[in-house]
């Protein structure tokens, strides 16, 4: 995946349109961040259905290096709470790696973001805060 390929990618995440973003991974994938682990499309899809029901949220890439078969970049994501996120809505939905946030708030969280590929599909993705 090129850079040209992962804006593509990113735009459609950007767009919360969830059945794109999926059809760059491959039918056996796993995503991991925040104490979180995914591993069926419509996991991904429920997940952040919820999430983005309650915040904005958009990646902005600062670095990005990508060989083929791996894609390592530093971005920023950007979250400004719409509706309070509270601490037990997190717990009721299964969530309880991830903090509440208050509606107004806004953060700038500096990310390490890796993804493994074949054959141009994601199989492997995963976050780290910086």
């Amino acid at each position: 995946m090129d850079r040209a390929a992962y804006d593509r990618y990113l735009a459609c995440f950007n767009a919360r349109d969830y059945d794109a973003v999926l059809a760059h991974y491959a039918d056996e994938f796993v995503l991991e961040f925040g104490g979180l682990r995914f591993t069926r499309k419509q996991q991904v899809k429920d997940f952040y259905a919820f999430l983005h029901s309650y915040l904005d949220e958009s990646i902005t890439v600062q670095a990005f290096v990508s060989d083929g078969a791996m894609v390592a970049l530093e971005g920023i994501v950007r979250i400004e709470g719409r509706v309070e996120l509270t601490a037990e809505a997190l717990a009721n939905a299964g969530y309880v790696g991830l903090f509440p946030l208050p509606a107004g708030a806004v953060l700038h969280i500096p990310q390490y973001i890796h993804y493994h590929l074949r054959e141009g599909q994601i199989v492997r993705a995963g976050c780290a805060l910086v």
